[in-house]
């Protein structure tokens, strides 16, 4: 089965919205901006910061559900705690580091504190995998970061871009 080429995820990771202590402002500001640029978000979860429940998210929707994006927000910082990027990398298959830094980039002209930023962004099989901070005004600027590529990414990473995408051989 292919997967659904708008279909996308949202990961919220946050020990505290995962135990009810706080609510999740993050991912339905996440899924509310995909919604927007017309995206079906047809996966919605909240996990705590635990390395392989990330994960494990990550490769069932990946793997079994077969979403073409899955977004997280949360644990991409520096405290102790912080192990999204970590379980990304556990499931990737290749790296995406380009949308990373560029997220980064953006993030710091907002905020020194971009730089403390370790997202990382990945492919696994078919689906781009992307990770954004855990503030709901950071997933909003981040989306729109991405918004102009995610379309084209999403299609190359399917393989769908494939045949309208033509490489240039060094001795062309």
């Amino acid at each position: 089965m292919a997967p659904a080429a708008r279909a996308a995820g949202v990961l919220t990771v946050s020990d505290r919205a995962a135990a009810g202590e706080r609510a999740d402002v993050s991912g339905p500001a996440l899924a509310e901006g995909l919604e927007a640029l017309g995206w079906d978000v047809s996966r919605r979860e909240v996990v705590p910061d635990d390395r392989s429940r990330i994960a494990g998210v990550l490769r069932d929707w990946a793997d079994e559900v077969e979403l073409a994006l899955v977004l997280t927000t949360g644990g991409t910082g520096l405290a102790p705690r912080d192990v999204t990027p970590e379980a990304t990398r556990d499931v990737a298959e290749r790296e995406a580091p380009g949308i990373a830094e560029a997220l980064r980039a953006a993030a710091l002209e907002v905020t020194p504190h971009g730089m403390l930023s370790r997202g990382a962004a990945v492919v696994r099989g078919t689906t781009l995998i992307v990770n954004l901070p855990g503030s709901p005004k950071a997933v909003v600027e981040g989306l729109a970061v991405l918004a102009p590529v995610l379309d084209h990414a999403v299609a190359l990473v399917s393989g769908s871009a494939a045949s309208r995408h033509h490489h240039r051989s060094p001795t062309s």
